[in-house]
């Protein structure tokens, strides 16, 4: 395929399309995206109908949404807790003595 050909395959770029900002491939769930995703295994865990297999697969994932989940509850705490104690400081002198 010559370099014309592989052009017409592209869309064409105009200046703005170089100043949008680049978007991370695969953006790792957050805390609600993996609540979210556990009602749904448990709710399919919970039907009558689940293979074996199935329910083990459903059941390390669930597991993995739970370990990541308090991580990210574990971190949140620690950095609330780094922006409690930063913000201490000094009482100022008003008075000026």
């Amino acid at each position: 395929m010559s370099v014309d050909e592989h052009a017409k395959d592209e869309p064409a770029r105009g200046p703005a399309d170089d100043d949008a900002p680049i978007e991370p491939p695969c953006e790792e769930p957050g805390l609600e995206e993996r609540l979210a995703r556990l009602e749904v295994i448990l709710a399919r865990m919970e039907s009558d109908d689940v293979p074996l297999e199935e329910a083990l697969r459903l059941f390390e994932e669930g597991v993995a949404h739970v370990r990541r989940a308090e991580r990210i509850l574990a971190e949140t705490e620690l950095r609330v807790e780094e922006l409690l104690s930063g913000d201490r400081t000094a009482p100022m002198d008003l008075e000026g003595s």
